[in-house]
């Protein structure tokens, strides 16, 4: 339950993040409307409020997020862009989420050296 728990949190960070991000793009590069920074704020905010909400160390909790982000990353690519992901994007993400639970959680079930 934990890993799902993780997880979750991780997706909705990436998310958070993903569209705190793709606000000022549409407005730098496809003129859009300069009130879309204002979201853009309020959401890198809760992203980075989100990166607290784990009990490990930050730098572990960084190095994981990145693999869910990556994950999170393709789905917005094929969701918002409309670019089906390929074979190679989906292996990519299955080795992200590999390391993903090997960060978060391989400590647990390994003894230190």
């Amino acid at each position: 339950m934990e890993i799902i728990k993780t997880l979750s949190l991780f997706v909705v960070t990436a998310l958070a993040e993903i569209i705190g991000c793709y606000l000022p793009y549409l407005y730098l590069k496809e003129g859009k409307s300069l009130w879309l920074l204002f979201p853009a704020v309020v959401s890198l905010a809760l992203f980075v409020w989100l990166l607290t909400l784990h009990p490990q160390a930050a730098g572990r909790v960084y190095a994981a997020y990145g693999g869910v982000y990556i994950c999170v990353a393709l789905m917005w690519l094929w969701v918002i862009d409309a670019i089906r992901p390929v074979i190679t994007d989906w292996i990519g993400v299955g080795i992200c989420l590999v390391g993903v639970i090997v960060i978060m959680f391989g400590r647990q079930f390994i003894k230190p050296i």
